[in-house]
């Protein structure tokens, strides 16, 4: 009896020396864990809080934390990038606002001066007056859509809608403008009717900005081509030139907001760096795709893909 009582009390003690042990290595594991959390936030580091242990449960903190600091991090970068494309942002709009708005004070300058000035000189003044406070209005607007679009509460009404024909809407209303470029026009559009699941006004806005960029861009290479391709599940619009195209270090830019190329800081081109970038999330918000290939002066092409409907 009294054997018994001894191996109980000897089991006993080793028990509570194991649960003194384990407590001590866990409260040594927690302060180690706490010290490692305050090294990163006082140096401002991204590294990871690592602690050898055989405990599962502090391991499973440890993901946890790690974790955590990964997603501190992505927020960091995201804020930093955030805010290097808004200084990006307004450094560009002060320069694209600020020589439209050069141009419009000179010409309000030259009416003041009016008595000097033949009414052939005012009616042209006032022509060119009105299409740059026409262009300036654009810009902005264009602005406002990107900073609407962008927004996390932006969504589009989608419905069924016929592909092709708003590519041949699309197509038309640029045949004048095509014409007199004196582009030679080069449609694939089947008969046979492609659906999507789309916003009738964003998809305009997409081809339009893809026509537009094509016509200002591709114009020398003398051909403009649009081509609507079955892709089984999928259906296909590429838009194409063969004008001199983008370099291969600009093409994984090009739908970045603001991104412009040299060209398009040429008053020739009136860039803004803004269209293929609505282009790009109008186009994923009717859970499209968007993507660049250009060869200069053999095929530069821009395809939008979306899922097709076949009911």
């Amino acid at each position: 009896m009294v054997l018994l009582l001894l191996i109980i009390i000897g089991v006993l003690a080793a028990i509570i020396g194991w649960q003194f042990v384990a407590q001590r290595k866990f409260k040594q594991n927690i302060h180690e864990i706490m010290q490692n959390i305050s090294d990163i936030i006082e140096h401002e580091t991204a590294e990871k809080v690592l602690v050898p242990t055989d405990q599962d449960t502090i391991r499973q903190l440890l993901i946890q934390i790690n974790r955590l600091l990964d997603y501190n991090q992505k927020i960091i970068a995201d804020y930093a990038k955030t805010k290097d494309s808004q200084r990006k942002m307004i450094s560009n709009m002060s320069h694209d606002l600020k020589t439209p708005l050069t141009i419009i004070l000179g010409y309000t300058e030259k009416l003041n001066q009016a008595t000097t000035l033949t009414r052939q000189e005012e009616r042209q003044i006032h022509v060119r007056l009105n299409d740059k406070v026409n262009s300036l209005i654009a810009l902005v607007n264009q602005y406002f859509d990107l900073v609407k679009i962008e927004s996390e509460d932006y969504e589009i009404p989608l419905s069924k809608l016929s592909l092709s024909e708003v590519c041949r809407q699309s197509v038309l209303e640029f045949y004048d403008l095509l014409m007199s470029k004196n582009l030679r026009v080069e449609l694939e559009i089947p008969e046979r009717p492609f659906y999507i699941l789309g916003n009738e006004h964003a998809l305009h806005r997409i081809l339009s900005n893809l026509i537009s960029n094509s016509i200002r861009y591709g114009s020398d290479g003398g051909v403009f081509g649009l081509t609507v391709r079955d892709e089984g599940e999928f259906v296909a619009v590429d838009v194409w030139d063969r004008g001199k195209g983008i370099a291969e270090m600009h093409q994984d830019r090009v739908f970045e907001r603001l991104y412009t190329l040299d060209d398009a800081r040429n008053p020739q081109f009136q860039g803004s760096g803004l269209g293929l970038s609505i282009s790009k999330r109008l186009t994923e918000e009717m859970k499209g795709t968007i993507r660049l290939s250009s060869s200069p002066f053999e095929k530069t092409t821009f395809t939008c893909k979306f899922k097709q409907l076949t009911y």
